[in-house]
């Protein structure tokens, strides 16, 4: 985990599906402000963020890992697209 954002700010982790501002929040809160954090999660990290989420499960539900890697890597998931076409956190 990390103690802030690296230098350039932290990823919108919004665009991650099930995550909107308060579990982004929450994430941020635990150390996690990066997509490339998240695609690394292990096992064990993953039951670790998961008891600390009030929906359980949603990690591997809504594919965090998969959907952080193609983030991490440039690429955008159909759940971004759609979040950023349809500007649904644009007042955060």
């Amino acid at each position: 985990t990390l103690t802030s954002a690296r230098d350039g700010g932290a990823d919108d982790l919004k665009m991650l599906k099930g995550v909107g501002p308060k579990l982004e929040q929450t994430l941020n809160d635990l150390g996690f402000f990066h997509f490339d954090q998240i695609a690394a999660w292990t096992d064990e990290q993953v039951a670790w963020v998961d008891s600390r989420l009030k929906f359980k499960g949603r990690i591997v539900r809504d594919g965090w890992i998969e959907q952080s890697r193609q983030l991490a890597a440039g690429e955008e998931t159909d759940f971004a697209k759609k979040a950023k076409a349809d500007d649904r956190y644009k007042n955060d």
